[in-house]
């Protein structure tokens, strides 16, 4: 009986060993993983800049992080032709500074059909996409992105 005991604590301290072991290796491979963001707007020009400035800060406090901008509703006004922020300053040079350091502008055609806008006045860094939605639950689901509100 006292050789049992004693094989099953050295199976237990083991397995827990090994627990720990995965553990820490699980947490070291997250630790260097990319973090990926989709950032879903929804509600206009005031959330876009307030968007465009929490992606900027975002990228200056981890320069690895990968950026999705998803609109959909009235969060497709900032990527359209002649869109500007409350300063006055254009969206698209905005947009395209900001594709050019990796990140990903993404509009919902579901949008610009329902309120009737042409696809012509999407500016050129945005990727049409069928439904902001569906593709802000395919991120997250399918791809491991973080879902964040500006």
């Amino acid at each position: 009986m006292r050789g049992v005991l004693v094989s099953l604590l050295v199976l237990g301290a083991l397995w827990n060993f090994t627990g720990t072991a995965v553990a820490q290796v699980q947490r070291a491979a997250m630790s260097n993983a990319q973090v990926k963001v989709v950032y879903h707007l929804t509600a206009g020009l005031d959330e876009a800049q307030h968007a465009m400035a929490n992606i900027r800060n975002h990228m200056r406090a981890d320069p690895g992080v990968k950026i999705v901008v998803v609109g959909n509703g009235k969060g497709i006004d900032f990527m359209l032709d002649g869109a500007k922020d409350h300063n006055g300053y254009p969206f698209d040079a905005t947009i395209q500074q900001l594709k050019s350091q990796g990140v990903d502008f993404f509009l919902c055609a579901n949008s610009l059909t329902a309120r009737k806008l042409d696809r012509t006045k999407v500016v050129p860094d945005v990727t049409i996409i069928e439904s902001g939605v569906a593709e802000v639950a395919r991120l997250q689901a399918k791809e491991g992105f973080v879902y964040l509100r500006p």
